[in-house]
């Protein structure tokens, strides 16, 4: 299974925009539209979208783009660290999710990205952005700790238990 993804390189927030058993010209065209329309609905404005030089990325690909004021930027030539955001989210979501689940179809596969792409967006903190999560703002914080009588913490599980959440109980 091919899965097309974006990660904007600010927040880290991450967009799953499809998976397929055979991408197509069509299937990625598509995808990219409604990553377009996503973002003007959103309100947000992308300047750069980087992608290697995979033939699954038609000519199309990169004359859709322009027109929603995205520019389209490849990849140099044996260069895996150009995009190293991307590729560090591969690497995590391999290591997190599809390493330790078994995908039975596309159905099921879109489920646990779904799944996976709400907790590292809402509830995952990130290294590169001073622990804050994509959606969130940086708590504030605690600058006396004498305020603080009781903590209890919540585990919420996701997948079965395959991911694990916690937060503090009002």
């Amino acid at each position: 299974m091919y899965v097309l993804a974006t990660i904007e390189h600010v927040t880290r927030r991450v967009r799953i925009l499809g998976a397929t058993g055979h991408p197509t010209a069509a299937w990625v065209t598509q995808a990219v539209r409604n990553l377009g329309m996503d973002l003007h609905d959103a309100g947000c404005q992308a300047r750069l979208l980087i992608h290697d030089r995979d033939g699954k990325y038609p000519a199309l690909f990169d004359t859709i783009l322009p027109d929603t004021g995205i520019t389209v930027v490849l990849t140099g030539l044996q260069m895996p660290r150009m995009n190293a955001i991307m590729e560090r989210w591969n690497q995590t979501c391999r290591y997190e999710l599809l390493d330790r689940m078994l995908i039975f179809n596309q159905r099921h596969l879109l489920h646990a990205l779904r799944e996976y792409e709400w907790h590292y967006n809402e509830h995952r903190a990130h290294r590169g952005t001073s622990h804050a999560r994509p959606l969130h703002p940086l708590p504030k914080p605690i600058t006396n700790p004498d305020t603080i009588t009781h903590l209890t913490i919540r585990r919420r599980d996701r997948l079965g238990g395959l991911l694990h959440e916690y937060e503090h109980a009002a």
